[in-house]
């Protein structure tokens, strides 16, 4: 279906990837993965066609739709729900929105509008043979929770997650035969990820996907894209099954890398030691040659890095972490939150989930000072120093220092010396460390937050949402350090994953102001509620 021949690209003397070929065939759905920075999103694009290689072609088959999921949230303002998911075929929509104002104004009298009118049936009827495409958006909006009422009105009118949901529901309408997504999961709630694991596990056509989100990687692709060593290298199966497989083939190349550089320094010894004795001088010419041939490959350094992520705290809480009594909290006419009451212990791991819109981030944010609620009040232990790592990180880092000096500004009295080291294990090199706070990407925020996090050796931690920016391996990492901490932790989050690695308490937010306090695991709740 698809074919990448030779693709190389270059960014002045920065090669991503060299003389890529591949052949991604129907019915296979490819999960593409490497650190930030590797290539991801620029290999994707490349298949796309919405970016030329440095060099190489991509080759598609005649006659395909290729569909690719948009970034940009706002560039449907104002289309109804319906209208923006019938752009996914823009065929079909402009036939259609054509064929309406030919309805309503055109003169039927006048042969060239009904010539017109039957060349617009037929292109309807060859885009949706069927008919059946009011029903196919209708059903598709209300199983991602937009209510039959709402369908007419304007995507101006829904909050960023739900754009999101619109954008996907676009690409997914038409059915490509070929379909890319870059990080479909990154706005969506729990529910909403359900249902697009289903719908891609149902595509017959080809698919490659971006994602951080190791449970959907694992559930979804049936084949891995690895971008790493300027290669891209593909495995058969999911996510786990390429870990293993790539574990598996690290460590046979660093046994036959230990062995030829264990005979390189035995040759070297034995050159060294009788080159200049005559009785041996053959066998050492001999050893040259030996030396000479065995190949020594220069060892590629990966893309992939794994931060050191520790957080520790300066003081244990006492007795009393946090408690809430009946916080309420409404923006106009919608109650987020209503008569909510939660106590928080010393060291509890906790994860808060719900469908986007539901009070999560006004809860935090409720917690932390940033929000008045409207009744109630929170009530937190004298002893407790909390750390936040807000939602909006991204917006908030901006300035024109240097890394450590954006650091510098928390704790004047902090050893410059610490800084480095905890940018340094957050995967800031030297020289990354004087780069502008403006210049960096939004997964480097979210690292410099986390840096900041360490260093506040706070011991009550709030996340909302860290994940969105960060690759799988800086996941794993934030998951283990939120395990091993000894205070307490809240975060929200819709990466499974990373739920599953530390929290032993979930509180869901629901509809209509319903809260589940559920004590136990990710995967124990989601049995529990599924009993």
């Amino acid at each position: 279906m698809l074919r990448a021949i030779n693709i190389t690209q270059r960014y002045g003397s920065r090669v991503l990837f060299e003389n890529v070929s591949l052949e991604l065939t129907k019915g296979k759905r490819y999960g593409l993965i490497g650190a930030n920075g590797a290539g991801k999103t620029t290999f994707l694009k490349i298949l796309s066609g919405e970016i030329e290689p440095t060099s190489g072609e991509i080759a598609i088959d005649n006659g395909l739709k290729v569909g690719t999921l948009g970034q940009n949230q706002f560039a449907f303002e104002d289309f109804t729900l319906k209208d923006a998911v019938l752009y996914g075929n823009k065929r079909l929509y402009e036939a259609t929105k054509e064929k309406e104002k030919l309805y309503s104004e055109g003169n039927f009298d006048d042969d060239k509008v009904n010539e017109r009118l039957s060349e617009l049936e037929i292109i309807c009827a060859e885009e949706d043979p069927m008919y059946e495409c009011d029903v196919v958006i209708q059903k598709m909006l209300e199983e991602l929770g937009f209510d039959e009422s709402i369908h007419e009105n304007k995507v101006s009118t829904l909050k960023g997650g739900d754009r999101f949901k619109i954008l996907l529901a676009q690409v997914l309408f038409p059915n490509p035969d070929i379909l890319f997504l870059d990080e479909p999961t990154n706005n969506l709630d729990l529910p909403s990820i359900a249902w697009l694991e289903e719908k891609l596990k149902r595509h017959e056509g080809t698919l490659v996907v971006i994602s951080h989100d190791r449970h959907f990687l694992n559930s979804v692709v049936t084949h891995i894209l690895d971008v790493d060593y300027k290669k891209i290298r593909e495995f058969t199966g999911n996510y786990n099954d390429w870990y293993l497989a790539a574990e598996l083939i690290q460590k046979q190349a660093d046994i036959q890398r230990s062995k030829k550089l264990k005979e390189k320094e035995e040759l070297e010894n034995f050159i060294r030691r009788f080159s200049a004795n005559a009785s041996k001088a053959k066998q050492a010419t001999s050893r040259q040659k030996q030396l000479e041939k065995l190949n020594i490959e220069n060892l590629q350094t990966s893309s992939r890095r794994e931060p050191s992520i520790v957080f520790k705290q300066s003081r244990e809480i006492g007795n009393e972490a946090l408690e809430i009594e009946n916080i309420s909290k409404a923006y106009g006419d919608l109650q987020v939150l209503k008569n909510l009451s939660l106590k928080f212990e010393k060291g509890e791991k906790v994860s808060i989930i719900g469908a986007n819109g539901i009070g999560k981030t006004t809860l935090l944010k409720i917690l932390v000072g940033e929000l008045k609620p409207d009744e109630g009040q929170v009530k937190w232990g004298a002893t407790v120093q909390y750390s936040y790592f807000p939602q909006d990180t991204t917006d908030r880092i901006k300035g024109e220092e240097t890394l450590y000096e954006w650091l510098e500004n928390f704790d004047k009295k902090r050893d410059r010396g610490e800084i480095r080291s905890c940018l340094g294990r957050m995967l800031f090199s030297g020289e990354e460390q004087q780069k502008s706070i403006k210049d960096i990407s939004g997964g480097e925020k979210h690292r410099m937050m986390i840096s900041k996090i360490m260093l506040d050796e706070g011991n009550f931690l709030i996340f909302d949402e860290p994940t969105n920016h960060l690759d799988l391996e800086a996941i794993i990492a934030l998951g283990e350090a939120f395990r091993r901490f000894e205070g307490t932790v809240i975060c929200v989050s819709h990466d499974r994953e990373l739920i599953d690695a530390y929290a032993k308490r979930i509180i869901e937010l629901k509809p209509n102001n319903e809260v589940v306090d559920f004590q136990g695991s990710y995967e124990e709740y989601i049995e529990h509620a599924s009993s």
